[in-house]
């Protein structure tokens, strides 16, 4: 038998962070296989801060980003222009921020777990074990490794969240902690919508459970309490008072639970009683619509369902019909959720976050929504690793030696080494099946979904550039102006000061009907004959008879006698876009 040999657990934890970088940052340009429209937003308006101190619309150094009119939190933005710095303007830059973001939660979620469970667990290995797990689980469960790939604010927000959160709680020890703890809590609130709703809710909560200790420590340090005092006023009220405005409401409005739709089913339901219309509109009302649907939103979060066979309906937020959370931490969840309930007192920390997580998410359409309860994670993960634990313990002080297994060569390995070696394998199959689909099945047949075919069609523009007076895009696939600005790596400044640049503002949203040369079009106004002249939303007209014109297009609607000059397709190998010329 060899002799047990101690390893430092901050070793272990550095191999699984390493692992779970290089998981993140595996073929990042190709895989999803193209940015998507508010990742080249992100970038472009990155590229624009680093370039003139300003965003595509002109505006200095703005705490919103207007973009397409859906009004982008700053905090990403500006991260990805430091990023942009180092590696210039492409996919791999746009990305690396929430690569980065992700193996911070990996790391994070190792000492949060241990410092949330610390009054649970009186045996300080197997806290250690839970914090291991947490992290490793982390690193390869679906949920926080597809989301830690693309450009998505919501998990660089979740970093920030579980540092702020994690040293929040150190600090009711450690006092000098409280300073950072609300720096990061308050980015988290200017990274993403949900944790607009989420981080208030959680900090609000534990400065009441902890009200006596926060309260020492304002009174006795005050450095730390002007500190902390600064912190609030600069990120939390700034958020507050633009709540209260048109910007920063403007998603939430497009995602709301209460819409045309939800007013029409509101009328149909009271026509469906044949009681006083008074009584039908104080029973059912637009605030009895929201708390039922809100409630089913909420519980909806938390079905086997969502979280362990199909996910997401969004194709852009997890594999289609796959899981977020691999099958075999079911048992183990429900373990470490009975234990935790059973431990209610010394693990309320945990049951809060669980409870509050799913609100944000649950005030709109489209629940359960993957990326907008990410604010769940690493929950899922530590209820696991307790779970494990817990029946591993049990499982070594019920069978003691008396089960453990004879191994090569004379070996032998305890029931608890031989139960983990078990999962890890597991884990590793589930694991293994799961990345052969993100890497080959997902990347092919989704390839649409992430707006795939803009870099193709800008590479064919470099080479073609200079011999077309006008180019032509449809505007079937959605914003294509803000791919060629990124792709061609647009000077902002001329694009701001073009004279040609036509955008405007309709249904809510920010449209560009053309610059410099390219002209942006509606699939339906593409003409079928060759003298006439295409039109634009706004009614400009292009007339391709005296000029010659390159049109992409994604039909075979086009003027009779262009010619076709390439396909570009999806990786599918359907088609993508249809070049055509007027020469």
């Amino acid at each position: 038998m060899l002799k047990n040999q101690k390893i430092n657990p901050l070793v272990i934890l550095f191999l699984i962070s390493l692992f779970g970088f290089c998981l993140r940052i595996y073929k990042l340009s190709d895989n999803p296989p193209s940015l998507n429209w508010d990742e080249i937003s992100h970038g472009y308006n990155a590229y624009a801060i680093l370039k003139t101190g300003a965003d595509e619309w002109g505006v200095k150094f703005p705490i919103i980003f207007k973009a397409y009119g859906d009004y982008k939190l700053p905090v990403y933005i500006y991260l990805t222009s430091l990023s942009e710095l180092f590696f210039g303007l492409n996919g791999f830059a746009v990305r690396l921020p929430s690569v980065i973001a992700g193996t911070i939660t990996i790391i994070i979620s190792f000492f949060l777990s241990k410092e949330l469970l610390r009054g649970v667990f009186k045996n300080a290995t197997s806290l250690v074990f839970v914090g291991l797990l947490s992290s490793l689980l982390v690193a390869v469960e679906p949920w926080s490794l597809f989301l830690s790939r693309p450009a998505f604010e919501a998990n660089l927000a979740l970093a920030f969240f579980v540092t702020g959160y994690y040293l929040l709680l150190k600090s009711s020890e450690k006092y000098k902690y409280l300073p950072l703890s609300l720096l990061l809590l308050g980015l988290s609130v200017w990274t993403y919508n949900s944790n607009r709703i989420f981080t208030p809710l959680m900090l609000i909560s534990i400065l009441i459970m902890y009200r006596q200790k926060f309260i020492n420590v304002m009174q006795n340090n005050k450095t730390i309490a002007f500190a902390s005092t600064l912190i609030v006023t600069v990120l939390f009220v700034p958020m507050l008072i633009q709540l209260l405005q048109s910007s920063g409401t403007a998603r939430f409005s497009k995602v709301s639970i209460i819409d045309e739709g939800a007013i029409g089913k509101i009328v149909a339901a009271r026509q469906n009683f044949n009681f006083n219309p008074n009584i039908e509109r104080l029973i059912i009302n637009k605030y009895s619509y929201v708390s039922m649907q809100f409630a089913k939103n909420w519980v909806s979060t938390y079905s086997p369902k969502f979280l362990f066979i199909e996910g997401g309906d969004n194709y852009q937020f997890s594999i289609p019909k796959t899981g977020l959370l691999y099958l075999i931490d079911l048992p183990f969840l429900l373990l470490g959720l009975l234990f935790i309930l059973k431990n209610f007192k010394k693990s309320r920390l945990i049951l809060l976050w669980i409870f509050l997580a799913p609100i944000a998410g649950s005030l709109t359409r489209e629940a359960p929504h993957v990326l907008r309860t990410i604010t769940l994670l690493p929950v899922p993960m530590i209820l696991t690793s307790v779970g494990l634990v817990i029946f591993i313990e049990w499982s070594h002080n019920t069978l003691g030696e008396k089960m453990s297994i004879s191994w090569l060569a004379g070996w032998w390995i305890s029931t608890k080494k031989a139960l983990y070696f078990a999962f890890l394998i597991l884990l590793i199959i589930s694991a293994s099946k799961y990345m052969t689909k993100y890497f080959n099945e997902y990347r092919q047949n989704y390839s649409w979904s992430w707006q795939y075919g803009y870099r193709e069609a800008t590479d064919y523009i470099q080479g073609n550039y200079h011999n077309y007076d006008k180019i032509i895009f449809t505007k079937k696939y959605g914003e294509p102006h803000e791919f060629l600005l990124f792709y061609l790596k647009w000077d902002p400044a001329k694009y701001i000061n073009d004279p040609g640049l036509v955008r405007y503002n309709q249904s809510e949203w920010n449209w560009v009907d053309s610059f410099y040369k390219f002209i942006f079009v509606n699939e339906w106004d593409i003409p079928t004959e060759e003298w006439q002249p295409f039109v634009t939303e706004k009614g400009a007209l292009t007339d391709c008879t005296t000029q010659k014109c390159l049109l992409f297009s994604d039909s075979d609607s086009v003027p009779k006698t262009w010619n076709k000059l390439k396909e570009i397709v999806y990786l599918d190998g359907t088609t993508a876009f249809t070049i055509y010329s007027n020469i």
